[in-house]
């Protein structure tokens, strides 16, 4: 028996062993081979298409001033921003009507009632595109901060790799110490689930989009199907990159670091309850996709870290090169985001609360059969209907 244990031991740790040694390797070296925004020169001025920014708003009357600042700040000739107020109950849209008095290239939409069949943030985004002019488009979220020059560096990304998708990796603000744990195991985690660098392979299926800045053609948007097609869509950022990729367009992700930012969520309560719509719906609203994410995110990522006080031999060695590896690869994504490398020790931490985070989800929407998004209850047979 206890023979049987040492070799179940054994291969549990080295089927880990084995994952980050390959796959995990592999992410990582695909992480550093990312285009950086900073290396490219903004487009010349002759060669700058027109382009519409465009973003919904419900309810963001304190984090809309700042980024309406750096909106006017954009250093680009040929744009148009066009903000969608998307029902808010708040001085969201008198803050928006008087930005657009004083700036001419900023106009708001108003957006009073949802129709059925449709989220609230993707019909928004949708009223946007229907007001737009720009041959490229550029969806992003209220709360985003601009460097003025990232359209015109973002032009120069595209051209230089022929893409009709850019999504950019951008700055997170994080405060404190249990944010920065939750959102470090964020950053390695999304590298994980979605291997980055492979998006810019036209033979494979990856795909990555990132809600505050998604730039692509409008040729590529309006074959695609656009916001139409992902009108119940609740992870609509992302499934925007999946119906450009599967469409046949070229896609592509760069890192923006200084040229693009936001803060997430403020605190680790906000940021836990803020992602209960999104981590059911990240596994497609399935019980057991969810459930093997649940167990996959505490196996791979803390079950080495736990299996160390316990082992010898053979499955020591085993659980120490897993830990090496997460310790050198969280330690490089803290770098990217500019926190110590010293939270690549709190991997093990991050792991269980997202593994609670993805339970809590699974759980409330389950329970309350649906989601709450907007101040709008949408029922869970419904999103189930629209998912893309």
């Amino acid at each position: 028996m206890q023979l049987a244990m040492q070799l179940t031991g054994i291969i549990f740790l080295a089927i880990i062993a084995l994952f980050w040694i390959f796959y995990g390797s592999r992410i990582a070296y695909g992480a550093i081979r990312l285009p950086w925004v900073k290396d490219f020169a903004p487009a010349p001025i002759t060669e700058c298409p027109r382009i519409s920014l465009m973003f919904a708003a419900r309810d963001e009357e304190e984090k809309l001033p700042a980024a309406l600042a750096s909106l006017a700040a954009i250093d680009y000739p040929n744009l148009e921003i066009i903000a969608v107020d998307d029902r808010s109950t708040d001085g969201t849209a008198r803050i928006m009507d008087d930005f657009a008095a004083a700036h001419s290239r900023f106009r708001v939409v108003h957006v009073t009632e949802l129709p059925a069949g449709w989220l609230g943030k993707p019909h928004a985004l949708q009223q946007a595109y229907e007001a737009s002019s720009g041959k490229w488009l550029v969806f992003t979220d209220a709360d985003v901060r601009f460097h003025p020059e990232v359209l015109g560096r973002s032009i120069s990304i595209v051209r230089a790799n022929n893409l009709d998708h850019l999504t950019l990796f951008c700055d997170l603000d994080m405060v404190g110490f249990w944010e920065t744990v939750l959102i470090t195991f964020f950053g390695l985690s999304f590298q994980m689930a979605t291997d980055p660098y492979r998006v810019g392979n036209p033979n494979s299926r990856t795909y990555v989009g990132v809600g505050a800045f998604q730039m692509l053609k409008r040729s590529a948007y309006e074959a695609s199907g656009g916001h139409c097609r992902l009108a119940m869509e609740v992870v609509d950022d992302m499934k925007l990159g999946k119906i450009v990729k599967m469409s046949g367009f070229r896609s592509g992700v760069a890192v923006a670091r200084d040229f693009v930012a936001v803060r997430w969520h403020a605190g680790a309560g906000n940021l836990i309850r803020g992602v209960t719509k999104n981590f059911f719906a990240g596994s497609s609203f399935n019980l057991w996709q969810a459930g093997a994410g649940f167990l996959g995110i505490l196996m791979l990522n803390a079950g080495p870290f736990v299996a160390l006080p316990f082992v010898h031999g053979w499955m020591l060695i085993l659980a120490l090169i897993s830990v090496i590896i997460i310790l050198m690869f969280h330690a490089g994504v803290d770098i990217v985001m500019r926190v110590s490398p010293l939270y690549a020790f709190t991997h093990p931490i991050g792991a269980v609360l997202f593994a609670y985070m993805l339970l809590r989800s699974t759980v409330v929407t389950l329970r309350q059969g649906g989601i709450v998004w907007r101040g709008t209850f949408y029922k869970l047979e419904d999103l189930k209907r629209g998912a893309v």
